[in-house]
Formats: C-alpha cells, structure tokens, sequence
C-alpha cells in the first residue's frame, strides 16, 4: 500500500502543498481533493513543495495539467519547489520544466508570485 500525506498551510496570501511520499494511482485523488478544495475556497496562489515527495507517476503529474488551466485562468499559478532529482527527472521527461515554474526552493517560489509578471 502506497503511503501519501498532503499537509496545507498558507504563507503570505499563497497556499502550500507539501507532499509526502508517494504519489501514483492509487494516491492521486487525494492531491485533486486538495487543489478541488483551493479552488472552491478561490485560493489560485499555490506552491507544491515536493521536498519529501519520493515517488510520482503518470497519474499524479495528470492532476497538475488538470489543474492548471483553472488556476491561471483566475490570475494565478502553480510553482513547484524542492524536488528531489529523482522526482525532476520525471517532470522533466514530460516537458513540465516548459509549463511550470520549478524552483530549488519555496523562497524562490513565494519571491516569484510577488515578482511582475513578464
């Protein structure tokens, strides 16, 4: 059995995920439970701090394209912080890096919601 934790917190106006272990089929509908409740709350700033996230597959990185039209279209964003390099790679094989802000760490990640958009 796969184990999975999402703890929320909100830092500064923008909304924090992190993740916990690993995130597959089986877990997936937990993080869209999660971003289902931002959204209903109208809460578009958010950072998926992956930090102890050890594991994501095809499922799981399908949450984040479901989402993502519906937060940017409300002027906000998802960034994704503190991956591992294991769990990089495998936003990287799928061209994420071209869709998403991915940042070293949530620092950079808040200092980029309050940066102008270019």
């Amino acid at each position: 059995m796969s184990t999975f934790k999402i703890d929320v917190r909100e830092s500064s106006n923008i909304n924090v995920l992190d993740l916990k272990g690993y995130l597959d089929a089986h877990t997936a509908p937990e993080l869209e439970k999660a971003f289902r409740s931002l959204l209903d709350s109208k809460k578009y700033n958010i950072i998926v701090n992956c930090k102890d996230l050890t594991y994501i597959s095809s499922a799981g990185l399908g949450v984040f394209m479901a989402y993502i039209e519906d937060v940017r279209k409300n002027s906000g964003d998802i960034k994704l912080s503190n991956m591992s390099p294991k769990v990089y790679n495998v936003f990287d094989l799928l061209g994420f890096p071209l869709l998403y802000d991915i940042t070293k760490d949530e620092a950079e990640a808040i200092m980029k919601f309050s940066s102008p958009k270019k």
